[in-house]
């Protein structure tokens, strides 16, 4: 199971606390680090048992769960631009007052009135959980869909693949398996998609790799490196630095 796929099945407990507990070892879902049971890590002076360092990982690396959550994709957490603001400033401790000043809101009845609407979609959101954990008691029927990747740039109907047509595409696209060549490149936007996750298993991550580095795994996967290293920036696989000195998995 890829961090992805991880992230979007993990319980709200999980989210919560920013990583997943495994039988030898603790996995952060907003990167993928993993961290071993039964080591004792040292950071400065302090010494760390696993799942404090952990912790202690999450801090240094994304501030929080929340900070990182917040700044996802409008997509994935179903906010508006003017509800990500409020809580931000919510989470920040910030009085009315001051968010009126900052967010330029009329008045202090206008910002509560902001907080039921968040606490409304709170309400729908427990409600609507609830109802797909009892349909997956029921539905017999429901295919088995690819969990898109949570650094996604675009999410539309490309997005919209189940397992059993990923496992087609990628026996049609990589015939002699997917650790060998790409036959072409020249499909569909979703067939590209399915192909780019593929290849993204080839990379390591936490691993900062050149261009040099970058460009030598593509092309053992295809001539055209050049285009599939653009595909896999613009649909947020990969990411760079601007003067492209170095890459890494996203």
């Amino acid at each position: 199971m890829d961090i992805s796929e991880m992230f979007w099945n993990a319980s709200i407990d999980e989210l919560k606390q920013g990583y997943h507990e495994q039988e030898k070892q603790y996995v952060c879902l907003l990167c993928g680090q993993k961290v071993e049971k039964g080591i004792i890590y040292k950071k400065g002076d302090t010494l760390y048992e696993a799942e404090r360092y952990t912790r202690l990982h999450i801090e240094r690396e994304h501030q929080s769960v929340f900070r990182y959550l917040i700044q996802m994709d409008k997509k994935m957490t179903g906010l508006t631009e003017h509800q990500n603001g409020l809580l931000q400033c919510f989470y920040e401790g910030k009085s009315d007052r001051d968010i009126q000043q900052q967010m330029g809101i009329g008045s202090a009845s206008t910002i509560r009135n902001h907080r039921f609407v968040l606490k409304e979609k709170e309400r729908q959101a427990k409600v609507f959980l609830t109802l797909m954990e009892l349909l997956k008691e029921k539905d017999e029927h429901a295919p088995a869909f690819v969990e898109y990747h949570k650094t996604a740039t675009m999410v539309d109907e490309r997005y919209n693949v189940t397992q059993e047509e990923n496992n087609k595409l990628l026996e049609k696209y990589f015939p002699d398996g997917t650790d060998g060549k790409l036959k072409t490149f020249s499909m569909k936007e979703k067939s590209k998609l399915v192909v780019l996750r593929e290849i993204t298993k080839r990379f390591q991550i936490g691993t900062i790799y050149n261009e040099k580095e970058i460009n030598q795994v593509l092309k053992a996967v295809y001539d055209d490196y050049v285009t599939l290293r653009r595909y896999l920036i613009e649909y947020g696989f990969l990411d760079r630095k601007e003067d492209g000195s170095e890459y890494w998995l996203k």
